[in-house]
């Protein structure tokens, strides 16, 4: 029994291994099993699980109690095994009933597949002919054949839903009949569909499998290795999969309940989500693959191949063990306990331009390649082998990888940047300097390590927009600037006070000595009044700047000579002023900055900044002559009622004489 495993599902297969004679007494299987492992963990499910030559055809009964297997393929009529139709492979079919045989008839040409319609009674054989024969089982005699526009067809199959009759030709089309009618209704041209962009075929694709799922699904299998999903609305395929091993698809099944496709070719065979196309998992056989069968609701899987023997695998993920195994479900744990991983730990997965750069194109489909999703899988040493054939000196680009790898770990603790950013340039050079400073410092190791604004894609906008750029001429800077420098002269200095300590601390345990109190007092003490000069020496600077330039500007203002400017008034246009027309008109032309200044100029607009570098704007609004008008009449209005109020005192009530009452 072996465990295999492929994205994360597991699959048990339940006929490898070694089998022990019967004639072997009780005591030497005792011993055997103790000395040999495999034949410790044999299970043998079904006894003598084999046929006595080749099978190409396995079905289970519809109740889940027999398997049956042929050499061509054969139609269960019945729930169970009392009535089957088998066809041979010398034109001759043959009626079994639950006693034997029953009764043989002869088709005029060789068949290759048939179908049976329930509602009608009748039997659809194709063949190597280009008519579809029909056999009516209630009369027992031929009725008339259908007409194909096919030399020969391949396969056929007839839908449970609405009975649909599908056949498939060498021509690589569907075509499809009303058994009603006996007239074609629809015709899939599958073989222009199977061609994709990255598919190489050398002949014309075949339909080789035919399978209905409900009403409007179907699946075609193409004898160049791809699968087609049909939607029976359209003729354009939902899903087209390849298996890429350019072999004949041999079966297609459905799995409802994981709306999975089931695929198989004489190599391997693929399941995948109906919805997706996502490959779900993968079983590659020992031997040559016929004919593939799902167990009735249920996760065991059957196979026919080209040897006798015919395989038995289990995977829990499909479905429950059958009735019949179910102690299956309780041994997983134990089967795992030795799986055999197919994740190809000693192969390399090359895709077809590799193949081609090694030219090793003709080993598709051999032995020595396993197909897997959009490549394949080939031994790690005939690939290292044909690689040293094809490119000597690949060892020598293999040595200079690995030692340039070597370097790159070593520099892992770096700041990983190649150039000076073309914004902020002394910024990134600040940093990348501090940086520096802290990895050569031993005391990073008692320090948490914080991202380095570089590497911060946060903060990657400001290396990185010109808008983002330090103006070092603005006053904010130059104010700033000297606190900035101090408080960064102040972080080293400590840095450096907290590394001597800690060496001191190693070298002996008694209090380290050090400046006094009134030192360390007296050193913070000159580095403000440093800073503060600075920055008064800065304000000083900037007030002189500011001087120079209003008097530019007022030097500029005098020369200024203002002519006239002549507009001309559109036709059909009133002239009201040249305020709301030209200077509105330029005012929607200019830039939101140019807008502040205009405003600032005129007064409107009053900018001023603040001590720690934001900027505070004023805006006054101007009042229309329609709103000064409004304020004034509604001044006028307060000032008339208020001439026109009259005194309301004579309304007070008098005391009145008398006791009060209580």
């Amino acid at each position: 029994m072996q465990v295999s495993s492929l994205n994360e599902v597991k699959i048990y297969s339940l006929s490898c291994g070694k089998s022990l004679p019967e004639w072997l007494s009780d005591r030497k299987k005792r011993a055997l099993q103790k000395k040999d492992v495999d034949v410790r963990r044999r299970i043998e499910l079904i006894q003598d699980f084999e046929m006595p030559t080749v099978c190409t055809t396995i079905k289970v009964s519809k109740d889940g109690q027999y398997i049956l297997a042929t050499v061509v393929t054969f139609e269960i009529l019945s729930d169970d095994y009392s009535k089957i139709v088998f066809l041979h492979n010398d034109r001759y079919i043959e009626f079994h009933s639950q006693s034997g045989f029953y009764y043989k008839t002869r088709i005029p040409k060789f068949g290759r597949d048939f179908s049976y319609h329930f509602p009608s009674c009748d039997l659809y054989f194709v063949g190597a002919s280009s008519e579809v024969y029909r056999l009516n089982l209630e009369q027992g005699r031929y009725l008339n054949p259908l007409q194909t526009d096919a030399a020969e067809n391949n396969v056929c199959d007839i839908n449970s839903v609405h009975g649909l009759f599908a056949t498939g030709t060498i021509e690589g089309r569907v075509e499809c009949w009303d058994p009603r009618t006996r007239n074609r209704v629809g015709l899939l041209d599958c073989a222009l569909n199977s061609v994709t962009a990255d598919s190489e075929i050398n002949n014309l694709p075949t339909i080789s499998a035919l399978k209905f799922n409900g009403a409007l699904t179907m699946a075609v299998g193409t004898s160049t290795g791809q699968v087609l999903l049909y939607d029976l609305r359209s003729d354009k395929p939902l899903l087209v999969k390849d298996h890429q091993y350019g072999l004949p698809i041999k079966s297609v099944h459905f799995q409802d309940s994981l709306d999975l496709i089931l695929s198989a070719d004489s190599r391997i065979i693929k399941m995948w989500n109906k919805n997706s196309g996502k490959i779900f998992t993968s079983l590659e056989p020992e031997h040559d693959l016929n004919d593939v069968c799902l167990y009735p609701n249920s996760g065991m899987l059957l196979t026919a191949s080209e040897t006798p023997k015919m395989g038995i695998y289990y995977i829990p993920v499909l479905g429950p063990a059958p009735r019949w195994c179910s102690f299956l479900d309780n041994l997983t744990e134990e089967l795992e306990e030795n799986p055999e991983s197919t994740v190809y730990d000693d192969y390399k997965f090359v895709t077809k331009k590799d193949l081609e750069n090694l030219g090793l194109t003709h080993l598709i489909g051999s032995p020595f390649l396993r197909a897997y999703m959009h490549g394949f899988f080939m031994d790690i040493r005939l690939y290292h082998k044909v690689k040293l054939m094809v490119n000597p000196f690949a060892y020598e680009e293999y040595r200079k990888d690995k030692i340039r790898q070597k370097i790159e770990e070593t520099r892992a603790q770096r700041v990983q940047l190649k150039k000076l950013p073309k914004v902020n340039k002394e910024l990134a050079l600040k940093l990348i300097e501090e940086e520096e400073e802290k990895q050569k410092s031993t005391w990073k190791k008692k320090v948490k390590s914080l991202p380095s604004i570089l590497t911060d894609d946060r903060f990657k906008v400001m290396f990185e927009n010109p808008d983002f750029q330090v103006d070092e001429e603005s006053e904010e800077f130059r104010l700033l600037n000297p606190l900035v420098s101090k408080i960064s002269e102040k972080r080293k200095k400590k840095l450096r006070l907290l590394e001597q300590q800690e060496l001191r601390e190693k070298e002996e345990e008694e209090e380290p000595e050090g400046k006094p109190s009134d030192a360390e007092s007296s050193e913070s003490s000159d580095d403000e009044k440093a800073w503060v000069e600075e920055v008064r020496k800065q304000r000083r600077l900037l007030q002189q700047e500011e001087k120079v330039k209003r008097q530019e500007r007022l030097k500029e203002d005098q020369q200024t000579v203002l002519k006239p400017q002549f507009y001309e008034i559109k036709a059909g246009e009133e002239f009201r002023s040249f305020k709301d027309s030209a200077t509105k008109q330029k005012l929607m032309n200019k830039t939101l900055e140019d807008r502040l200044k205009i405003e600032a100029k005129n007064g409107t607009l009053s900018v001023s900044d603040t001590t720690v570098g934001s900027k505070q704007l004023t805006f006054t609004l101007k009042r229309s002559e329609q709103q000064k008008k409004q304020q004034e009449a509604e001044k006028l209005h307060r000032q008339e009622r208020k001439r026109l109020r009259r005194s309301a005192g004579h309304l007070k009530s008098r005391h009145k004489r008398g006791r009060s009452f209580h």
